[in-house]
């Protein structure tokens, strides 16, 4: 019996050491075939190429408010807190998933009463007859079964390596969760700034139209004007208050809309302090090298996630071609008398092995590796496509920048012609010299220039956020690209 016992351990050992190979290809970063260039083509020119350690980039705006937002965001958003539970989800597949590799223990306990009726032979004084009785049996087991399956071919290790990729893609997903969400929050604050600062400007336009009536209307009853220049002051004045409830009803709904991405019920939200813009805050912009965009963006990171499951895949479905390996085994005790029950006598074990090879299957398993392996290509694809997209987004919003700063100064250009133009106007219409539509003329192009300004201020700081959010957003606080789980580590190299 011990010898017995030694030859299946000695096979046994050889079949574990024999377990490390594992079938399929090892992963390696896809070549996508994009040729990266050393620069952004409308990045800034004479500016050092630079990348902050600092994570929270939104600190550069100055606003204690922002940062409040921010916070609130991380706390309280419904998708972030989706994506953690898909982590947490993730997390307890990949360790079940890994749980698959190692031997399984169960207690097994019974306590068994059988009544049956049994024949019998006896002798009497009447000579051999049959007997029947009825007899209870008591039937005590403890026993302690395992199984497990030796890994010959790396098919369970290859399942952990697709379990583990899965949720570091679920990890980065959640990252670019949190990009989008304090992007689009800044966003909306910012934009509150502005139509709240766009409101400013049409009531202080009103302000103007109703002094600007007046003074028609004084001339008008001392025979200095028409009637016509009476009833174009009459006009401008009323556009003017019939677009301010456009530009509140606009603000509220701003509103409401970042109330709900900070997990609130919608209401209103006012901005403390002034309404001034934040551009000449702001440091110059660093755009970094195109290579950077590979480590930054979390998007990518999962793309490549989803490349590094495919590819363990591959070793799964391949492995399930070869055969299978289960040890199974049972140590315990049998006993009627439960008092008797842990007795050396009582004593009971047993091992087992068995091995499932598939014979016929008429190319189920084949189809299925050449499925896992079309996956795998389908993943690089895509990541190349999302690595194009990537690219594309930081270049637009770099080139958008740029025009962006361009419009800023014809338009500050255009604002101080407007107000020039206007007290010329003005001035020239109180001596008689030219008619009061030009002096509206003069104020309605002034005006429009201070709203248009407003909004490219506004198009410049949601710019500036956009490029943090497309560069990567530079998120080194919630981790330096690398995930580890009790033990088994995955580095993004």
């Amino acid at each position: 019996m011990k010898g017995m016992i030694l030859r299946y351990s000695i096979i046994l050992l050889m079949l574990i050491q024999a377990g490390c190979f594992k079938l399929g290809p090892d992963y390696r970063r896809p070549e996508t075939k994009i040729s990266i260039p050393p620069n952004y083509r409308n990045q800034p020119q004479g500016i050092e190429i630079i990348r902050s350690l600092d994570c929270n980039w939104w600190k550069e705006f100055g606003d204690p408010e922002i940062d409040a937002i921010v916070q609130e965001a991380i706390k309280n958003n419904h998708d972030i807190r989706l994506a953690s539970e898909r982590i947490l989800e993730l997390k307890s597949y990949f360790l079940r998933k890994r749980a698959d590799r190692y031997p399984q223990m169960n207690l097994s306990a019974s306590a068994e009463r059988k009544r049956y009726t049994a024949e019998s032979l006896e002798i009497g004084t009447r000579g051999i007859s049959m007997v029947r009785k009825k007899t209870t049996l008591d039937t005590h087991t403890l026993s302690i079964p395992a199984s497990y399956e030796i890994d010959l071919w790396g098919r369970l290790s290859r399942a952990e390596e697709s379990a583990r990729a899965n949720l570091l893609e679920a990890e980065e997903n959640k990252k670019t969760i949190m990009q989008s969400v304090i992007s689009e929050a800044i966003s909306l604050y910012l934009r509150i700034k502005a139509l709240i600062k766009k409101i400013d400007i049409k009531k202080r336009s009103i302000e103007d139209y109703k002094r600007s009536l007046e003074l028609v209307d004084m001339r008008y009853r001392l025979g200095l004007s028409n009637i016509l220049d009476l009833k174009q002051a009459k006009r401008a004045l009323l556009s003017a208050q019939a677009e301010l409830p456009t530009l509140r009803e606009e603000l509220s709904v701003v509103q409401y809309q970042l109330s709900i991405l900070l997990g609130r019920y919608p209401e209103s939200i006012m901005p403390p302090g002034d309404t001034d813009n934040y551009f000449s805050k702001l440091p110059p912009v660093p755009p970094g090298i195109p290579s950077d965009l590979l480590h930054m963006r979390p998007d990518i990171r999962s793309a490549e996630a989803r490349i590094m499951s495919a590819n363990a895949q591959i070793g799964v479905a391949l492995a399930s071609r070869f055969p299978r390996i289960t040890l199974t085994g049972s140590f315990g005790y049998a006993s009627e008398e439960l008092n008797g029950l842990l007795r050396p006598e009582s004593e009971l074990w047993k091992l087992a092995m068995g091995i499932i090879h598939p014979l016929l299957d008429f190319g189920r398993l084949k189809a299925e590796q050449r499925a896992a392996e079309s996956r795998y290509r389908q993943q690089i694809i895509s990541y190349a496509k999302t690595v194009l997209r990537a690219f594309q987004e930081v270049e637009s919003a770099l080139v958008k920048r740029k025009e962006l700063l361009e419009a800023r100064q014809r338009i500050i250009s255009l604002l101080n012609e407007a107000k020039e133009t206007q007290e010329i106007a003005q001035n020239r219409y109180l001596k008689g010299l030219t008619s009061y539509l030009n002096v509206l003329e003069a104020q309605q192009k002034r005006y429009s220039a201070e709203q248009r300004l407003t909004d490219i201020e506004y198009e410049l700081m949601s710019n500036r956020v956009t490029l943090h959010r497309v560069l990567g957003g530079e998120w080194p606080c919630y981790g330096n690209n690398k995930m580890a789980i009790k033990g088994t580590e995955a580095t993004w190299k």
